[in-house]
């Protein structure tokens, strides 16, 4: 493991509430985090919200009040929703915070000036997107993530030579000191850079984004493309260019966990910005799916986007967190609705890990079983390797597997027969490997279910164990 861990994830857009897609990537990143920290290493972990997309511009302009309310307003749910789902984030950035368009500025004039340009373009442009796109690029002429025709616009912006950083970029992945998780998603990314980089505008005009977003350094007729804007932000987190960047972004392991649409911007034009700029690039991208609804993405636009405020009222934080972490496959694209969350819910939290909680404590109580004061950890076989693959999926597979055994051990042995003849010290003799194996599934499952572990935690640590308060109570139709 590292020593210092930069940990980052997507800033979204928020013209609109927050959505279960935007929570999936928040619990993903947090495991990783705690995880980490669990190992002995220094975490960075940040997160933020995008702001000066001019989507915000259209979206306030909707509700007839002054963009930066909108803003204020929408970052703070975002910004809540993470308390709500105990993320354990050590730096919020706001785009329009004035620390973050002095680290864009400084970025911009590091950028190598023989890599800029100015000059007129015309192109096809995706508002949703905010990103010019090639025919190439199109499906069937229309944007790939939102299915509209992108219109013609044309201005005049500065851009940068992405063209000058391919075979750069090319040896960055292929030698893995760029590495992109998974694979498949490494081959995407080459499948593009060898198809021929373009140069990329890296402003927009000011008076069509209603001057709303960071002024170009020394060009006040343009604004920064918020793409780049808001790629910057992950230095930003870290204190450039004022505090010490060296142990969370030069000496650390950096790791960016996004999802599926916007590798472009993760894989190609960022590395290629930072060599320009002589900084040095993420070590790893890990790529997620979506969160779908019968096979189409969930978003804002579509109109299906539940606020999991919600989900978590119906289920609780676990409930939610569960649901993501081990019925969502990582790297693909998974189906989400409110009868499966349930379902997993009822099967795998109430019937599965809170009744041998349940069961074990209540059986100890009555046999008087000393608690815990010192447990030796026997993670599940593999537990660190596919965790630092982020295979969540399959790690809570194998401790539910444990989960099930002592279910199934409890209900062999019969302690409660014992304890009902008096027999207390075979009962004890047969609760004790029941509860260290549960202090064991506790300390494994502190990254996914860090409440839950918790609870189990404190209630296996007591001078007698005493029968544990209902974890997952069951659901009321």
């Amino acid at each position: 493991m590292s020593k210092s861990l930069c940990l980052t994830m997507t800033v979204p857009y928020i013209n609109a509430a927050p959505h279960i897609g935007f929570a999936l990537e928040l619990v993903q990143a947090d495991v990783v985090a705690r995880f980490e920290r669990q190992g002995g290493t220094a975490v960075r972990f940040q997160t933020g919200t995008d702001e000066n997309a001019f989507k915000n511009v259209s979206a306030a302009r909707a509700r007839g009040i002054p963009v930066q309310q909108l803003v204020d307003e929408n970052a703070a749910r975002f910004q809540s929703l993470g308390e709500l789902l105990d993320i354990s984030v050590d730096t919020f950035v706001r785009t329009t915070s004035a620390v973050h368009r002095n680290a864009v500025t400084s970025f911009l004039s590091r950028l190598n000036p023989d890599d800029l340009y100015r000059r007129r373009y015309e192109g096809l442009y995706c508002r949703g997107c905010e990103d010019f796109y090639l025919e190439r690029d199109l499906d069937a002429g229309r944007c790939p993530d939102h299915g509209v025709v992108p219109t013609t616009v044309a201005e005049e912006n500065v851009f940068f030579r992405l063209s000058r950083y391919q075979s750069a970029l090319r040896d960055l992945i292929t030698s893995r000191r760029l590495r992109i998780v998974p694979e498949s998603r490494a081959v995407e990314v080459l499948r593009f850079i060898d198809r021929g980089l373009v140069d990329i505008s890296i402003s927009r005009d000011a008076a069509r984004s209603e001057h709303w977003g960071i002024p170009f350094p020394g060009d006040a007729s343009q604004v920064v493309y918020v793409w780049i804007d808001a790629l910057v932000n992950y230095l930003t987190g870290v204190g450039y260019p004022d505090g010490d960047t060296a142990r969370y972004w030069t000496e650390a392991t950096k790791v960016h966990l996004i999802g599926k649409n916007v590798w472009k911007f993760h894989a190609v034009y960022w590395p290629a910005l930072l060599l320009s700029a002589g900084l040095s690039v993420p070590d790893q991208i890990v790529v997620h799916g979506f969160l779908t609804n019968d096979g189409k993405k969930i978003s804002k636009s579509s109109g299906d986007a539940v606020d999991p405020a919600e989900y978590v009222k119906r289920v609780g934080t676990d409930g939610v967190r569960y649901f993501l972490l081990r019925h969502v496959r990582p790297f693909e694209d998974s189906d989400f609705s409110l009868p499966r969350l349930e379902a997993a819910y009822e099967a795998d939290l109430v019937n599965g890990l809170g009744n041998l909680l349940s069961r074990v404590t209540a059986l100890c109580e009555a046999a008087c079983v000393p608690g815990l004061s010192e447990v030796e950890w026997e993670l599940p076989r593999d537990y660190t390797e596919l965790l630092s693959e982020y295979q969540f999926d399959i790690v809570l597979a194998s401790i539910w597997n444990e989960i099930t055994l002592s279910n199934r051990e409890l209900t062999e042995t019969k302690p409660w027969a014992d304890v009902r003849h008096g027999h207390l010290d075979a009962a004890r003799e047969k609760l004790s490997p029941l509860v260290k194996r549960l202090a064991s599934i506790s300390y494994w499952l502190a990254p996914f279910l860090p409440a839950t572990s918790g609870v189990i935690q404190e209630q296996l640590s007591r001078t007698l164990i005493r029968k544990a308060p209902l974890l997952f109570p069951r659901l009321i139709a």
